[in-house]
């Protein structure tokens, strides 16, 4: 019989692909950072497809403390996102928004990635487990500051479009292609 001391857990749904239970302590406190591009775009490319945020997030918070979960959006000229922010909202997810910059050249940009390294590190503190929702590479540097500083790091994207490097940066790699059906639209 283990102490009182210690966590409860909760025992979640198998990971297929490594047949092996995913064990959470219940009382972890989590924050989500969504890399929306990142997850868009993967998901067009490898399924012709959208994602389901409800069930990303769901499985990222996987029955733990939401602290707070915030996705990093890009708005358009046309404006024609703004149902899709506001599903966000409804969803309980915190929308960070930056406008599409547009050069000369023809050349379009809004990279969120700065934003999201200072969000993570400014949301450390308050938590035990930081979730990056994004296969973006980039981000390795930040994983290995986090896990210096005692937090738990989970990685959340489709496995073809991750990068190796940053799957094997974090504490646990969560692959969103083990269950299209749940984490895509129809």
């Amino acid at each position: 019989m283990p102490p009182k001391s210690w966590p409860k857990i909760q025992i979640l749904r198998k990971n297929k692909r490594k047949d092996k239970e995913r064990i959470v302590p219940k009382d972890q406190r989590v924050v989500v950072l969504i890399d929306v591009q990142n997850l868009y775009h993967s998901a067009k490319n490898l399924y012709q497809s959208r994602v389901n945020f409800k069930e990303v997030v769901d499985e990222a918070v996987a029955g733990r403390r939401l602290v707070r979960s915030f996705a990093y959006v890009v708005r358009t000229k046309t404006g024609e996102e703004k149902p899709f922010f506001e599903a966000l909202v409804k969803l309980g997810i915190e929308t960070r928004i930056r406008d599409l910059k547009e050069f000369y050249g023809g050349l379009k940009k809004a990279d969120w990635d700065v934003g999201i390294v200072i969000d993570a590190i400014r949301s450390a503190p308050a938590v035990d487990v930081i979730v990056l929702v994004s296969g973006d590479g980039d981000f390795v540097p930040l994983v290995e500051y986090l896990k210096n500083q005692g937090k738990k790091v989970e990685v959340i994207a489709f496995r073809r479009s991750a990068s190796s490097d940053l799957v094997k940066s974090a504490d646990e790699f969560i692959d969103l292609e083990r269950d299209p059906g749940r984490f895509l639209l129809p």
